[in-house]
């Protein structure tokens, strides 16, 4: 399967319009916004739980990384309300569910196959700091290493804001708005652009927050690599 799989390519999703598609565990819904694969792919994807829904016990053997929008998401680590970033590592396991529900946005097979670093934060509880090189935009760094970096940016009403991205972006609308080129991302739009571009926010009369990934976009021919040889 193959959903906006080129990656030279700038892509918009404005995931709410998408229909809710069954996964192979009921009660286990997707709306995928990129993914090279079948069920073990390279992948983008929301999911929803429906309250008491689980997936059966498995290994991430790609690493997992995901972000709960609403609801509280649980595995045998813990709760993870809205708001929680956390990333699995390659090898890590686990038996996720919701027993009131919940929504996630998730990427799976985008590590490195070497990163066992285990992350858990609720950001909402999280200080930001000033952004050093645009006014009235705020930074939460959420992760951060030698292939990619993780973060969420703040944005006072009406702002502009260049963002490089040499090596590729990703941006999930959190809050609020945004406009970039002709288009306007809302609540739970989602942007990619390719390596060597730019991208150019304008907030929304309201504000808006981001999670924005970079840097990850060089590896995706030995992310899809993996993904064929598991």
């Amino acid at each position: 399967m193959k959903i906006a799989a080129d990656f030279s390519k700038r892509v918009v999703v404005h995931s709410e319009s998408l229909p809710w598609v069954a996964s192979p565990m009921a009660g286990v819904d997707r709306r995928a916004l990129d993914r090279v694969g079948d069920e073990v792919a390279r992948a983008t994807t929301i999911v929803r739980y429906a309250p008491g829904s689980e997936f059966s016990p498995h290994v991430h053997t790609g690493g997992e990384e995901f972000v709960v929008l609403e609801g509280v998401f649980q595995d045998e680590h813990g709760d993870f309300a809205a708001g929680s970033y956390i990333r699995n590592p390659p090898q890590s396991k686990h038996k996720p569910g919701s027993e009131n529900g919940c929504v996630i946005f998730v990427k799976l097979w985008q590590f490195q196959p070497d990163d066992r670093t285990h992350v858990r934060l609720q950001t909402n509880l999280m200080q930001s700091t000033v952004h050093p090189s645009f006014k009235n935009v705020a930074v939460t760094p959420l992760y951060k290493d030698d292939f990619e970096e993780v973060s969420l940016l703040h944005f006072k009403p009406n702002v502009c804001m260049v963002i490089s991205a040499k090596g590729g972006a990703e941006l999930l609308v959190l809050e609020g708005s945004f406009d970039e080129q002709a288009d306007t991302l809302v609540k739970n739009s989602w942007l990619r652009v390719p390596i060597n571009s730019s991208v150019n926010v304008k907030a929304g009369s309201n504000g808006a927050k981001i999670w924005l990934k970079t840097g990850h976009l060089t590896d995706v021919e030995n992310q899809i690599s993996r993904v064929q040889n598991a």
